[in-house]
Order: C-alpha cells, then structure tokens, then sequence
C-alpha cells in the first residue's frame, strides 16, 4: 500500500463538519489558511487539523509495515457576545456528537475536550468556546 495522504485524512474531518453545520441553523465553517470576515452578531466555527506524532505499530521496513498517525482538531465556536453562552453550547453539542468515539473512513476519534469556554475571543466581540478532539489514522504501507 502506499503511504496516507494527509489531505484525505483532512478532508474527511472537515467534510463532516461543514455537512453538519449546513444544517439548521446554518453556521458558517472557516478552515485553515483561509479569509474570512464574519457577519456582526452571527454565528461561524474555525476549524483546525494538526498532524502529530507518528509511531511504528509494526516491524518492517518502507513496505509491509504499519504506522500510527496521531492527530487533534480544534474547533472554535463564536457566538454573539453578551446573548448567554447556549447558543454556543447547542452548536458545540452537534460537534460533539458528530466526533465522539467514531472511526470515519479510517480516522478513529477520541472522546471530545470541551466546550473550552476562551476568556479573550480572537476575534474580538465575540464569545467564544473550543473543542478538541484528537484522531489517529493506521497507515499501512
């Protein structure tokens, strides 16, 4: 088998996403290495994928063999400031379910880390929370 393609591995976590968010309501999903202004008083998500750790699982060499790829996604959630926090948390529960202890095409979940409720919002003006969720993927080469 050939090596993973970490652009696969990408596109089925935010895939997922942005077809759960579509949903109603519908929230805007804003991905890595990409513009966006948001609406004033809306709701949107940033979503984050990041490679780790690579381990063997297996003997062997170039072929024949197993890895293991770690990884985590972080999720931001931003909702309007100063509305209460169950806006935000009622999204972040539609994440929660859509990662929570799942195999998608090979990427295998954790169980989710939040909503992490961030004291200074990036941007600022809004409340914002975050979930992470780490993933890996067994590469067989």
């Amino acid at each position: 088998m050939a090596a993973t393609d970490l652009n696969t591995v990408r596109a089925t976590i935010e895939s997922r996403l942005e077809d759960e968010l579509k949903d109603t309501p519908p929230t805007p999903v804003v991905f890595q290495n990409s513009s966006y202004k948001p609406t004033p008083n809306s709701s949107w998500c940033q979503c984050l994928v990041s490679f780790g750790d690579s381990t063997y699982q297996s003997l062997g060499g170039a072929t024949s063999s197993i890895n293991n790829i770690s990884g985590i996604v972080s999720i931001n959630i931003f909702t309007p400031k100063g509305k209460g926090s169950g806006s935000n948390f009622k999204i972040a529960k539609r994440i929660r379910d859509l990662y929570n202890r799942i195999i998608v095409s090979g990427v295998s979940f954790d169980s989710p880390i939040g909503p992490q409720v961030l004291e200074v919002s990036n941007p600022e003006g809004y409340f914002q929370t975050q979930i992470r969720v780490s993933f890996d993927v067994f590469e067989d080469l």
